[in-house]
């Protein structure tokens, strides 16, 4: 992708650098900028208040402020479009009560605005912050709260002065995830008409044919993520989780009642304005707009989906496993190398990736042709960079890390004597991996395959540049109908997505209170 962007990007990339590229580079900073901090806004206090006071309906909350999480940020778009638009339900009932007949008689906020892409953002993305923040307030030891009141601090100095410090490092992981899953998004953004770099490498490919154009503005996208990432690590530098021991204290800092008023109605409001709001909203255009036809061509697109999602969550997994096992068996760090190089992909966003594999595969592809032709048999045509081979490809390498931190962990939970035990015994490592560690591991790798198969059914932007024609996923589909103002016709499908959103959801709260 670099090699292709270096001195071939011509006189489009140097247009949109005299003119618009400023603007799409502020666009991304501000927008990053603002879901960062309005995920830390949202996500810290509730994590506070579910894991450290006597909030009323905690344990229903704990898992319910995961649920935004299943809802893609363009649906969540739409949907509020649709209900704060000048036709939509919001103004109509507002001109109605009112007496207004035009939209000078009053003010209403224009959602479709860079601010509004970062509240439908943050909203979205904040559980991830919820999620670390909570497990890692949850694990400190309260000793040191209880030695911080004897220190004259009260309750809730204690708590800002000790417990967030300590739990920093969680909350700062959270934080450059939603900054790689902001800056990775393109379909919100483009629905809303804010231009940022993804919106621009798309524009430039389909719109002006420009592939190296493309490729060069994927690389400085490409910067921000490198960004990213090396701020998360420099803000972490030296620091360590202060505590991986369950904490079974029943400390809580106790709440007065306007004080659980107000805690309460905060964090409902997160979930019914992340999840229940728009679910709702959806489960009545399904109702509503529901057709036979439309359930057919929806079951045909559903298992295309299902298709590529299995076969590259079965690809993910295996490799996960074998590189998991061969890092356990023989720990050096030439086999160490693969796992955290593999890691980095689900860094890089989806709409960089697929430039990447398009850059590669499409030479690629006319070198295997080539050579089809100087020995004399059929052309294989494209057989990489025009068939599902190159969105399987992407989201194996997109989703490969969370396949590797599932297989990982539940590799580390078996105490190394196993592996020697079996040896002593004369049997071999591959039957022992067999009769031992693949049945130990049983549940971490259908969880990994779990995973990554939900992960690759909602991806979006490395389907739209890397399709063939005439192929469609769910995701691809719904966006499609979006971009038509027509996503009642498939609004079943959309739920179908949200619904596999869920799984990843329910099993991370499972295994939180497991542990």
């Amino acid at each position: 992708m670099l090699a292709s962007s270096i001195g071939h990007s011509g006189d489009t990339f140097s247009h949109l650098w005299q003119t618009v590229l400023p603007t799409y580079i502020s666009n991304t900073i501000w927008l990053t900028f603002g879901v960062v901090a309005l995920s830390l806004l949202f996500g810290v206090p509730a994590a506070l208040l579910v894991s450290q006071t006597n909030l009323y309906s905690a344990k229903v909350l704990r898992w319910a402020l995961l649920l935004p999480l299943a809802m893609p940020g363009y649906l969540v778009a739409y949907l509020y479009t649709d209900l704060f638009d000048y036709a939509g339900p919001v103004q109509r009932l507002l001109r109605e009560l009112f007496g207004w007949q035009s939209p000078s008689d009053y003010w209403f906020f224009d959602i479709r605005t860079l601010s509004g892409a970062t509240v439908i953002l943050a909203l979205v993305l904040f559980p991830y912050v919820y999620m670390l923040g909570r497990t890692a307030l949850e694990q400190q030891d309260k000793s040191l709260l209880r030695a911080g009141r004897t220190l004259g601090l009260t309750a809730r100095q204690s708590l800002i002065k000790i417990a967030l410090p300590l739990a920093r490092p969680a909350i700062m992981v959270a934080a450059s995830l939603v900054m790689m899953e902001t800056i990775a998004d393109f379909a919100t953004v483009q629905y809303f008409a804010v231009n940022t770099l993804t919106t621009a490498i798309y524009d430039t490919w389909l719109g002006y044919s420009d592939m190296a154009a493309a490729n060069a503005l994927a690389s400085v996208l490409l910067l921000f993520v490198l960004f990213a990432v090396v701020a998360e690590q420099k803000s972490r530098a030296g620091q360590r989780h202060q505590s991986v021991r369950p904490n079974t204290s029943n400390d809580k800092l106790v709440l007065t009642r306007m004080q659980q008023l107000l805690a309460v109605s905060f964090c409902w409001v997160l979930v019914v304005l992340g999840f229940v709001l728009p679910f709702v909203l959806l489960a009545i255009m399904a109702i509503d707009y529901a057709q036979i036809d439309q359930l057919a061509k929806l079951g045909e697109i559903g298992l295309a989906t299902i298709e590529v999602s299995a076969y590259a969550a079965t690809i993910a997994v295996v490799i996960s496993l074998t590189l998991a096992l061969l890092n356990r068996f023989y720990p050096v760090r030439i086999n160490s190398l693969p796992l955290q190089i593999s890691g980095f992909g689900y860094a890089v966003p989806g709409t960089v990736l697929a430039m990447a594999l398009m850059a590669s595969f499409g030479p690629l592809d006319h070198w295997l042709n080539d050579i089809a032709v100087a020995i004399n048999i059929e052309k294989p045509g494209l057989i990489l960079s025009g068939t599902t081979f190159a969105i399987i490809f992407a989201f194996v390498v997109r989703f490969a890390a969370i396949a590797n931190g599932t297989v990982n962990s539940g590799i580390a939970k078996i105490p190394h004597s196993i592996d020697k035990a079996p040896a002593s015994l004369g049997i071999g490592l591959l039957s022992t991996i067999r009769q031992v560690h693949l049945p130990l591991l049983k549940s971490s790798i259908l969880v990994a395959w779990l995973l990554v198969f939900v992960e690759a059914m909602k991806e979006l932007p490395a389907v739209l540049l890397l399709r063939p024609f005439n192929f469609e996923t769910l995701s691809t589909f719904i966006y499609q109908l979006i971009s038509d103002e027509q996503l009642e016709q498939g609004a079943i499908g959309a739920i179908f997505i949200v619904l596999f959103g869920l799984i990843p959801i329910v099993w991370l709260n499972k295994d939180n209170q497991s542990s």
